[in-house]
């Protein structure tokens, strides 16, 4: 995607300008728990992006029966290893390690390295309009809207989604660019018709199609921040129409990624993502782009201190 490549370029000159300061390149650790397929493309682009950018960029690997000690021990190594700017614990965790082992371990890590700016004095900046590191995705998102010259200040922008990776910290994001936002989930009452008042609509539910031509206004801008793998011939046939690309994407490999937003709905928004090559490369180019404002907040601690 253009606009993820404009922020790798972006970040070009700061990695070479930290290289050479520090005699190390910025520092990148990802933790990956099992062996989710997705989550193993997911953590190879990420690695891939930032180790090509110029960056130090690392993968840890714990097997699908590792506890969650195991988890949390690493990441305290992490922490106190100078040589990483960042860490990164891919999603989803095993179920194996508990229920709120996800929470446990993102509260481990250094806020300073918290390169997904999910740990909750990370959050609490962010709510407070003085963040230093935010969740990527809804990152990327905000960058897509602010290069792609989409207005946001008085607009409004409807949320449906309620989730701490994504949905919430958009809401944040959107409100302090002078949106008046509205957050929504399946449980609301009237979702169509709340999603239609929408200027800007961001589909992040994980419902695949769920957003349809009812729920948007003519002319909106529509971020389908949804990624589901369909296996099911009958749900592809439903969404997609004979002769489309997904149908024959379907066909050679049995399954199919899709969003959350209905394709029916490009004929009457202004513009939508498309899913995959949308959202997800302004994720991966926003891994980047915290690796590196981390190592330089770092570095500029420690001059301080």
């Amino acid at each position: 995607m253009a606009c993820a490549a404009r922020i790798r370029d972006d970040v070009a000159p700061r990695i070479a300008a930290f290289t050479e300061r520090h005699g190390r390149p910025p520092g990148l650790g990802v933790v990956l728990a099992g062996q989710n397929p997705a989550s193993e493309v997911y953590v190879r682009n990420k690695i891939k992006t930032v180790a090509g950018a110029g960056c130090r960029a690392e993968l840890f690997r714990l097997d699908q029966s590792a506890p969650v000690e195991e988890a949390l021990a690493l990441v305290r190594r992490l922490n106190a290893d100078e040589a990483f700017d960042a860490i990164l614990v891919q999603s989803p965790l095993p179920e194996g390690m508990g229920k709120d082992a996800e929470q446990r371990i993102f509260d481990a890590v250094d806020p300073a390295k918290d390169v997904d700016g999910f740990h909750p004095f990370n959050v609490g900046l962010l709510v407070q309009k003085r963040p230093a590191l935010v969740a990527c995705t809804p990152l990327g998102c905000i960058e897509l809207l602010e290069r792609e010259g989409i207005a946001m200040k008085g607009r409004h922008a409807v949320v449906i989604g309620r989730s701490d990776i994504v949905g919430k910290p958009m809401a944040m994001l959107l409100l302090h660019r002078d949106c008046t936002v509205t957050i929504c989930h399946s449980r609301t009452a009237g979702l169509p018709e709340i999603a239609r008042s929408a200027d800007i609509l961001v589909a992040a539910i994980g419902r695949p199609g769920f957003v349809t031509r009812d729920f948007v206004k003519p002319g909106a801008t529509v971020i389908d921040v949804g990624i589901n793998t369909l296996t099911d011939e009958a749900d592809v046939t439903r969404l997609f129409a004979a002769g489309s690309k997904k149908r024959a994407a379907f066909a050679e490999k049995g399954s199919v990624l899709v969003g959350d937003v209905h394709p029916d709905v490009e004929e009457i928004a202004g513009a939508v993502t498309p899913v995959p090559g949308g959202v997800g490369p302004l994720t991966v180019a926003m891994v980047l782009r915290n690796t590196v404002t981390a190592a330089e907040l770092r570095a500029t601690r420690k001059a301080a201190m």
